[in-house]
């Protein structure tokens, strides 16, 4: 598995994500080490691991980084990887957590940082199976020692599942590597977005199953009411807050009931006037 987290001195949103350890998936008993990406750009930034730790030392040992705990940034994009011990002969599903700290050379924390994560690893017992050929599935093939080794996408002892980062969400299913079927009402790569049986009115925007996300001005379950139900905003004005309206260019007024005369036009109607004024 390979996650980009740190490039040009700035951590990538979805780190920051607070949903993010949510997204990432249990990493399966087959992946002992995963990838992290980073650089530092044409800025100094020094980083300092001051956690490593399991939750569960019964299941998993704490993990190890293939790099000093302390040191530089790379300038140029490089690969460190986080190292996950499982105990022998021992499963189940263990907690462990990441921190670091990035700092520039006058000693400031990078924005995001300290970054500290807290995932999943499971564990499991996968040993040799004399009929590992005919289980493996998704195109994985047995090795010399009986065990499945899984194409990329697939994990599972017999490559029976996908993988899917971030996961499927909202009740949804990894049906191939990346690739969400989705629960009833939901759409969107990862399952995120909602589906309205009944279409949001008013500019209203659907955000989850049957839910809409209404514009300034309007609410309801399909933004069906105006805020401005008492004072209707005329001339296509917008209702923006209680009986408030913004109003198209050329008309004023709480309705926007009112045209605005030009400059143009007073100046017109003074010069047709002027004869009159004289006489």
């Amino acid at each position: 598995m390979e996650i980009y987290a740190i490039a040009d001195g700035v951590v990538l949103p979805y780190i920051l994500d607070p949903n993010f350890e949510k997204y990432l998936p249990t990493i399966p008993a087959e992946v002992v080490k995963v990838n992290f990406t980073w650089k530092s750009g044409n800025q100094k930034y020094y980083y300092d691991f001051d956690q490593l730790k399991s939750f569960n030392e019964t299941i998993l040992s704490d993990p190890l980084i293939s790099i000093e705990t302390k040191g530089k940034v790379p300038r140029k994009s490089r690969i460190f990887q986080v190292i996950l011990p499982c105990l022998r002969n021992q499963s189940g599903v263990a907690s462990f957590g990441i921190s670091l700290k990035i700092e520039d050379d006058k000693g400031t924390y990078l924005p995001g940082t300290p970054l500290r994560l807290k995932l999943k690893k499971q564990c499991g017992d996968h040993g040799p199976d004399p009929e590992c050929d005919k289980k493996c599935a998704n195109g994985g093939r047995c090795n010399q020692h009986g065990i499945c080794q899984c194409p990329k996408g697939y994990v599972g002892k017999y490559c029976g599942s996908a993988l899917c980062y971030p996961v499927c969400i909202n009740g949804g299913t990894c049906v191939a590597p990346g690739v969400c079927a989705c629960a009833d009402g939901y759409q969107g790569p990862h399952c995120e977005g909602g589906m309205c049986r009944e279409k949001c009115l008013n500019g209203g925007k659907c955000v989850q199953k049957d839910t809409c996300q209404c514009r300034r001005g309007y609410y309801g379950s399909r933004c069906e009411f105006s805020k401005c139900h008492s004072v209707p905003c005329l001339n296509n004005g917008r209702c923006v807050g209680i009986n408030r309206c913004r109003c198209q260019k050329g008309y004023t007024g709480n309705q926007c009931e009112t045209a605005v005369t030009k400059p143009a036009e007073l100046a017109r109607h003074a010069i047709i006037m002027e004869p009159y004024n004289i006489l």
